[in-house]
């Protein structure tokens, strides 16, 4: 055996040579990394172009279809969010107005929904108040802004960061997708702790092997996103209710139903401006906020002087000890008022994005927290002379002349809230439609600056109907309140059970810690559940109602398209069939550039099939074209185009996997950037063929050889590296020219699926049914695509599921 080394363009290449029964079998290892700004490329592997070129050299048992992957610049790394203080600093100051907006407004309905039945005991108030405290501390702060913003996927958070950690660490994907090259995008390692336990091991394995737990995980998380869209249902009602309600200072003259109907005019408005992005007057959104805790901390600090200062006593636990003993049953319903001072924690997580840990740890601190406990504790100490107020605790303890400033600034926090929470939905649903957990629906970029930015029309328009709903439905804030409880304890106890599985798999964390977060805080998340559970009639309901039917509409959407992806699978044309296409002589080429899109990223879909034997006419240059979403939340798009070339290479035959994170956008000028990465991708791969003949030619030159055996060698290898490069010349040439000249013509395959006759009426009712009518009444895959109608041609296939 030997062994040749070969270092060029930054690539350290291993090639094995093993001779063998007069053959010469060639195995390639590419077995190092890139330095940074280099270029790496797996070594290409193609049957006719070794054997027909160079067969007295090299003879190489490979398959038909090898694989090539071109992936330019290794070092992906963004700057660091938190390099210096000053970075830090103004990170934290512009999430203020993005972040904290939910949380900052929550004092505007806290005690009347904890008091919603009035005061019966003076010290009922201090119990109250340690409640909000202790719940503040050990949730929004220990929770969230120490333990869950580590669990961030390359920067981004939330519901789908921790699934996607899942879904990296352990196979617990349903749709057979995965390929290993997928693990060479740079976003995709995880930086795991070198110690090895063996509950991580046994755990992930369970996951791996069982099939109702890799479904259980996927509901859960669709859970979890059907809570987060019912958030932003009722934080526009209750925030921008809440806040108009304080009119009522200055006139009675105002009734529930006017004040209800002023706050849907502004919801309308609200809904409205949508459609022309935040990027335009987000940037009033942190002025506004801080000007919104500064206001509530210093009134807040003047009421506890001016009323009573012993309620600085409630930091002492036993006055929530004592508020069970003395109410019992009540003090447990009114857990459902207190965790509303966590509206907003989700935030914490799911707008990581945007900013760094180091940032919302700086802001939350120094101070969102101290406002809003010094908030809270205001309202605790003139709730204490006035207990007969509580139903209008947050303006009936502003002071006279301040009173207009404070109304107008609610207004706009409670506006800027509702702005977060619906501006995050669309996020949400944006990245629900990369992993196919959604029907396709319309998504507008709002923004060519930040590309995260998007507005969602239909979804728009569904939230403000919701809300409008709910405003009206309701009209108080005490009744919305129970409903709203409901979505954020849910939403919080759902990241809790994923937060647990990284700890353990991921992480690997110290059992004992497990052990304690599970009694702490996942013991007072489900004490809440409890509680707000109980209000289910009085509008807990509401919440769970709007999750089940949002479940239903992801789960029925994903588990056809899981089911199609395994038709195709198992119906995907073989290496062999695809030689009888090329072969037959009634099939005839016509000029241009052909792209079938599909689904598929391992082998070509059938459709492909059907089209040929009613159309025997194949374009001069075809390439297959599968769409595929990666558990990240970005792939660089220098790593995101992946080809393989398919044999016989006289069928000029590609296929594409583009790759795309759950938070990418995808490329306007698709088209010509794949023509583009496709011309790359051929000349890389004659590239690399001619190194490789260049390696085994000066091997040989080593060998036992006579001169002139020498010579016919190196002379053959020059040929063969001249022939390659000339046949290069001609694909990349014939590529521009049938794109420029003949043009792209983009085939779409228009599937219908029914259920097999043996399918049981579940999976009747499913799949004829409820996918159809989605299918028939959400955007269509052209549009998707954005593929003109005048080069677009659709393949119809019955799909027999």
């Amino acid at each position: 055996m030997d062994w040749i080394g070969l270092e060029s363009s930054g690539v350290r290449l291993w090639m094995w040579i093993l001779i063998w029964s007069g053959d010469w079998c060639f195995e390639a290892m590419s077995n190092a990394t890139a330095e940074e700004d280099d270029i790496r490329v797996d070594i290409p592997m193609s049957d006719d172009q070794l054997k027909r070129n160079i067969r007295p050299i090299l003879h190489k048992p490979y398959g038909s279809m090898d694989l090539v992957s071109v992936k330019a610049p290794a070092n992906h790394g963004s700057h660091s969010k938190d390099s210096n203080w000053w970075v830090v600093l103004n990170l934290a100051f512009q999430s203020i107005g993005i972040v904290y907006a939910d949380l900052g407004t929550s004092p505007l309905y806290v005690y009347p929904s904890i008091f919603s039945n009035g005061i019966k005991h003076r010290d009922d108030i201090l119990g109250a108040l340690s409640l909000v405290f202790y719940t503040l501390t050990f949730l929004p702060l220990v929770k969230y802004v120490f333990v869950v913003l580590r669990a961030k996927d390359n920067g981004e958070g939330g519901t789908f960061a921790l699934f996607s950690l899942i879904c990296r660490y352990a196979r617990v994907s349903l749709i057979p997708s995965q390929q290993a090259e997928d693990r060479e995008v740079s976003n995709y390692k995880l930086e795991l702790p070198s110690k090895r336990l063996k509950l991580a091991s046994v755990l992930k394995s369970s996951l791996e092997k069982s099939q109702f737990a890799k479904i259980f995980l996927l509901l859960v998380t669709m859970l979890g996103t059907s809570m987060v869209i019912g958030d932003s249902i009722f934080t526009p009602s209750i925030s921008v209710l809440s806040a108009v309600a304080g009119v009522k200072e200055v006139t009675s003259a105002l009734t529930d139903d006017m004040i209800a109907g002023i706050s849907v005019v502004i919801l309308i408005f609200l809904f409205m401006i949508q459609r022309f992005g935040t990027h335009r007057v987000s940037y009033t959104f942190a002025p506004v906020l801080c000007v919104w805790f500064v206001l509530i901390g210093v009134i807040g600090f003047y009421n506890i002087i001016k009323h009573d200062t012993t309620v600085l006593k409630a930091i002492n636990p036993m006055y929530i000890v004592e508020y069970f003993i003395r109410n019992k049953k009540d003090a447990w319903i009114s857990l459902g008022g207190v965790v509303l001072c966590t509206t907003g924690a989700e935030g914490l997580f799911a707008d990581l994005g945007y900013f760094s840990v180091r940032a919302i740890q700086v802001s939350m601190c120094s101070m969102v927290n101290p406002a809003l406990i010094l908030a809270y504790t205001g309202q605790s100490s003139y709730l204490r002379q006035y207990p007969d107020e509580v139903s209008d605790a947050f303006y009936k303890s502003v002071p006279g002349p301040l009173y207009w400033p404070m109304f107008i600034v609610s207004i706009l926090a409670a506006a800027i809230a509702s702005q977060a929470m619906i501006s995050g939905t669309f996020s949400i649903v944006h990245q629900s439609l990369s992993l196919g957990c959604f029907p396709p629906v319309k998504v507008v970029y709002t923004s060519a600056n930040h590309e995260g930015q998007v507005y969602i029309p239909a979804i728009n328009y569904i939230l403000m109907l919701a809300c409008i709903g709910v405003t009206a439905g309701f009209k108080s804030t005490v009744k919305i309140g129970n409903a709203y409880g409901t979505a954020v304890v849910f939403v919080m106890t759902l990241t809790s059970s994923l937060l647990v599985l990284v700890m353990i798999m991921i992480w690997k964390t110290n059992i004992f810690l497990i052990i304690l977060y599970i009694l702490t805080i996942g013991f007072v998340e489900l004490l809440y559940l409890s509680s707000v559970l109980y209000k289910f009639t009085s509008g807990g309901y509401l919440p769970l109602a709007l999750s089940a039917v949002l479940m239903i509409i992801m789960y029925v959407w994903n588990d056809v398209y899981r089911r199609k992806y395994h038709y195709e699978l198992d119906h995907k044309i073989s290496p062999a069939r695809l030689k009888e296409i090329s072969a037959n002589k009634n099939m005839s080429r016509i000029p241009g550039l052909a792209m079938f899109y599909s689904e598929l990223v391992h082998g070509i879909p059938p459709i492909f099939e059907h089209y040929v034997s009613n159309v025997p006419a194949l374009h001069s240059i075809i390439v297959f074209v599968s769409m595929k979403s990666l558990h990240i939340n970005k792939v660089p798009p220098e790593e995101r185009h992946f080809f393989r070339r398919v044999e016989p290479r006289e069928l000029f035959t590609f296929r594409c996997v583009v790759r795309y994170g759950y938070k990418d956008v995808r490329e306007v000028a698709f088209e010509e950037t794949l023509v583009t990465k496709l011309k790359e991708f051929i000349q890389e791969e004659i590239l690399l063929q001619n190194q490789m003949l260049s390696t085994i030619g000066n091997n040989a030159e080593k060998g036992t050889e006579s001169e002139g055996e020498i010579v016919e060698r190196n002379n053959d290898v020059a040929n063969a590296k001249q022939l390659e490069e000339e046949i290069m010349q001609q694909e990349i040439e014939q590529v521009q020219k049938e794109w420029e000249e003949a043009g792209t013509v983009h085939m779409i395959g228009e599937s219908e699926v029914i259920a097999k006759k043996e399918a049981n009426i579940m999976k009747r009712m499913v799949i004829d049914h409820a996918y159809n009518f989605l299918k028939r009444n959400v955007r269509k895959r052209e549009k998707v695509f954005d593929i003109p109608h005048e080069r677009m041609l659709k393949v119809g296939m019955t799909y027999h599921l």
